[in-house]
């Protein structure tokens, strides 16, 4: 049978050949199966809303004759006990630099396209529990990640270890991002001064959120902020957008002011911070109306736009990436918790939403609906592969 060849249209790096640069820990006796074999079928069920190791040999059973096409199976399909092996031994630094090497490829097609600065624009950092993945008594495993906001593709993410915070992981997740150019927001959790030195180190600019964790900083920047309303309007360092939709009216409001010696205590500690700002949402909900203020420090000039749409982007990610992570594959209800395969199967489901997204760009189809459709029409799980289907 003739194999497969990647597709020019689908414009996709070739992941076999990204797996296939993993170093193989495995001796040589138990290389039965290749390694970009199984990590291929893996994500070929990730693609098809099934991520169990059952499934995985289920798929791969159902599937061997449109598989033979493009990998090559010397001895067939692995079995469950072999997913589950090596998802558990797998080195997650390892399969996260090759998950980094894909996303890379993408970004690279976005830049000569001419779209790669409307999508790197912001990196959007967030943590997410892994509630299922843990035995009684233990606490939720936590993965902080990097996203190009504006197409929720996950750029990086790292664990945070078991007796630290997502604090810690910061500074580790930062030295695996491109920052050059890129406006990074993080939630009050990585409100630090290093996370903001480091940032800046590495080419970026910041929009740091303020809560309770930074006391004196937010009641001070709430307090001015909350007076400047009228000179912020006056100086031009305003912006306000109006939306509509699923019921409900809304208004977003944000405001900067840069006059920060004359009343911020300790500004020179923090690395290039050149202003302050609050974003407000008013939204009206069954004809209740209801007021949201949050406030930020960052690195950027005043303007209220910008610094806006940058914390809009980063809202994206913690409401509509993260509930299709929870909702549509389930991250939640996962009960995988064995060695390193709760890390390397979140960072699967992340590639497997990414490469959905990146191969139907701007498409309104639910990707719970775009994941049946690669179940049952291997032209199309093909073409999210990156794979041609023509002998």
């Amino acid at each position: 049978m003739n194999k497969h060849q990647p597709s020019n249209l689908s414009n996709l790096p070739d992941l076999r050949t990204i797996f296939s640069t993993l170093p193989d820990w495995r001796i040589n006796r138990t290389k039965y199966h290749k390694l970009e074999d199984i990590l291929v079928i893996a994500t070929c069920t990730m693609l098809c809303g099934q991520e169990h190791f059952t499934h995985m040999e289920a798929f791969g059973t159902e599937r061997r004759q449109w598989l033979e096409g493009f990998l090559e199976l010397p001895h067939g399909i692995p079995s469950h006990d072999t997913f589950r092996n090596v998802f558990a031994a797998l080195d997650p630094a390892r399969f996260l630099e090759a998950f980094g090497r894909w996303t890379e490829g993408v970004l690279e097609r976005l830049r000569a396209s001419g779209l790669g600065g409307k999508i790197e624009g912001v990196v959007a950092i967030d943590g997410k529990a892994l509630r299922g993945a843990i035995n009684a008594g233990e606490q939720p495993r936590v993965i902080v990640g990097a996203w190009a906001a504006q197409l929720g593709l996950c750029l990086g993410q790292v664990k945070v270890n078991e007796k630290s915070n997502e604090i810690t992981a910061l500074p580790e997740l930062l030295d695996l991002l491109a920052l050059k150019g890129c406006i990074v927001t993080i939630d009050a959790m990585g409100c630090q001064r290093e996370v903001a030195a480091k940032i800046i180190a590495r080419g970026g600019d910041y929009v740091l959120a303020l809560k309770g964790n930074q006391g004196s900083l937010h009641e001070q920047t709430r307090c001015y902020l909350d007076e400047a309303y009228e000179l912020a309007r006056d100086l031009g360092n305003y912006h306000e957008e109006k939306a509509r939709g699923h019921g409900r009216r809304e208004i977003r409001r944000c405001w900067a002011m840069d006059e920060l010696g004359d009343w911020l205590h300790g500004v020179e500690k923090w690395k290039d911070l050149r202003s302050v700002a609050v974003v407000e949402r008013e939204w009206t909900e069954k004809g209740v109306t209801k007021v949201e203020r949050r406030y930020y420090i960052t690195s950027l000039e005043p303007d209220a736009e910008v610094i806006g749409r940058a914390v809009r982007s980063h809202w994206g990610i913690e409401n509509s990436v993260h509930w299709v992570l929870d909702v549509v594959f389930r991250e939640d209800e996962s009960r995988v918790r064995t060695g390193h395969a709760p890390e390397n199967l979140t960072a699967l489901r992340r590639l497997a939403c990414a490469m959905i997204k990146r191969a139907d760009p701007g498409s309104k189809t639910p990707i719970k609906l775009r994941r049946f459709k690669a179940a049952v029409n291997p032209t199309y799980l093909g073409r999210l592969l990156g794979v041609s289907l023509d002998a």
